[in-house]
C-alpha cells in the first residue's frame, strides 16, 4: 500500500481517529482533552452564501486585518498579515532568512524544529534563553507549550537586540498569549525590525478547524510573508468569522475569566486525584504522574483522550472539559484508576 504524504508528520493532540482505533471499546462520545483549544468556541455568525461561492474579497480581508490589528494591539494594519493558520506561517517565517543556524527554546511544540530543519537550517533545541543569541533564527513559544513557561518581554527584547547585531531574526509563537498575564506579548515591539510574532486564532476562539492565524511584524516583513502566501490564502468564511470574533471584546473578556476559573477547577481535580500539576496555561494543564502511561490508557478505555509525551514519560497534559457531563466523566475515570 502506498504511503500517505502525511505519514511523516509528528504526532500531536486531537487525533480522535487514532484514539478510537487504540481504544475500540471506549464509550462514546469520546472526550478530547488532548489539545489546548478552547472547548467552548465562539458562536458562529450567520454567513452569506456568497462567502462560500466567491473568491475572498480584498475589502473583506482588509477589514479582517484591521480588526486583528486592533485586537492584537499592533501599530497598524500594515504590521499584520493573515494566513490559513499559524502552521503555514512557520515555513513562511523560516524562509525569511537564508539557510543558517536555527535554535528553538525547548522543550516545546515539535513543529518548530521540524519546519526549521525542513527549510534547510542547521536546527537544534536549546534549554536556556542565552543559547539563542548566536543563532540566525531564534524561536520561542511564549507562553510555552506544554509547561506554560513565560519568558518576560525584556529578556526576549535583549535576545532580539543580540540577534539584530548579526542580522538574526526572533520568532515568537504567542499561540496561548490571549490567556497570559497582560504585557506578555511582543506585538507592540515588532517595529524593531527583526521580530515576528505569530498569533493563533483557533485556540482561544475555539475554532481551530477554521484555519486562521496572523503574523505581526514590521511592514517590510509582512509584505514578504504576504507575497509568500499569495492571493486568496484565507478563505471567505474564515475572513467573515474572524472579523466578527476579533471585534467582540465582551466575549473575549468573559471567556478569559471563564477559562481561568476552569483551569483552577481542573488543577483541584487533578491534585485531588494524586497528580502533581507542574505547569500550563488557562487552556491546558501539565501534570506529572509516575504511572502516566497506565493512566493514559485507563482514561482512553474510559473514552477520554489526553496528551502523552514520549520524551517525558511521566507527563500528561489535560485540556479543559467542555461541559458538566465531561467534567463528571473525567472525575469518575480519575477516581476509578488503580493506585500508582
Amino acid at each position: 500500500m502506498a504511503m500517505s504524504p502525511y505519514s511523516g508528520f509528528l504526532p500531536h493532540g486531537g487525533d480522535l481517529g487514532t484514539a478510537r482505533q487504540q481504544f475500540p471499546q471506549a464509550p462514546e462520545p469520546f472526550i478530547d482533552l488532548s489539545t489546548g483549544i478552547n472547548p467552548n468556541p465562539y458562536p458562529l455568525p450567520e454567513l452569506p452564501s456568497g462567502l462560500f461561492a466567491q473568491l475572498p474579497q480584498r475589502s473583506a480581508l482588509d477589514r479582517l486585518i484591521a480588526a486583528a490589528a486592533r485586537f492584537y494591539k499592533a501599530s497598524s494594519a500594515d504590521h499584520v498579515v493573515a494566513a490559513p493558520g499559524t502552521q503555514i506561517l512557520l515555513p513562511a517565517t523560516t524562509a525569511l532568512l537564508p539557510r543558517g543556524r536555527a535554535a528553538v527554546l525547548g522543550p516545546t511544540y515539535s513543529e518548530h524544529v521540524r519546519v526549521a530543519a525542513l527549510a534547510g537550517h542547521d536546527t537544534k533545541q536549546v534549554g536556556e534563553l542565552h543559547d539563542l543569541a548566536g543563532a540566525d533564527l531564534a524561536i520561542v513559544v511564549n507562553p510555552n507549550n506544554p509547561d506554560g513557561r513565560i519568558v518576560p518581554p525584556p529578556a526576549l527584547l535583549a535576545i532580539a537586540a543580540k540577534l539584530r547585531s548579526h542580522g538574526g531574526l526572533l520568532m515568537v509563537d504567542e499561540a496561548f498569549v490571549e490567556v497570559a498575564p497582560a504585557g506578555t506579548s511582543l506585538a507592540g515591539e515588532v517595529d524593531r525590525g527583526n521580530i515576528v510574532v505569530l498569533r493563533s486564532f483557533g485556540k482561544f476562539f475555539g475554532l481551530a478547524g477554521l484555519r486562521l492565524g496572523f503574523a505581526l511584524a514590521a511592514p517590510a516583513i509582512t509584505t514578504r510573508i504576504a507575497a509568500w502566501l499569495g492571493p486568496w490564502a484565507v478563505s471567505g468564511p474564515a475572513v467573515g468569522v474572524g472579523e466578527a470574533a476579533l471585534a467582540d471584546a465582551a466575549w473575549a473578556q468573559s471567556t478569559r475569566e471563564r477559562l481561568c476559573r476552569d483551569a483552577q477547577r481542573l488543577d483541584e481535580l487533578l491534585s485531588q486525584s494524586g497528580l502533581e500539576v507542574i505547569g500550563g496555561t488557562p487552556l491546558f494543564r501539565l501534570s506529572r504522574c509516575p504511572a502516566a502511561k497506565e493512566l493514559f490508557e485507563h482514561l482512553g478505555r474510559a473514552g477520554i483522550l489526553v496528551r502523552r509525551f514520549p520524551e517525558n514519560p511521566t507527563w500528561l497534559r489535560f485540556g479543559l472539559p467542555a461541559d458538566e457531563a465531561s467534567w463528571t466523566r473525567l472525575r469518575t475515570a480519575l477516581g476509578s484508576r488503580s493506585p500508582d
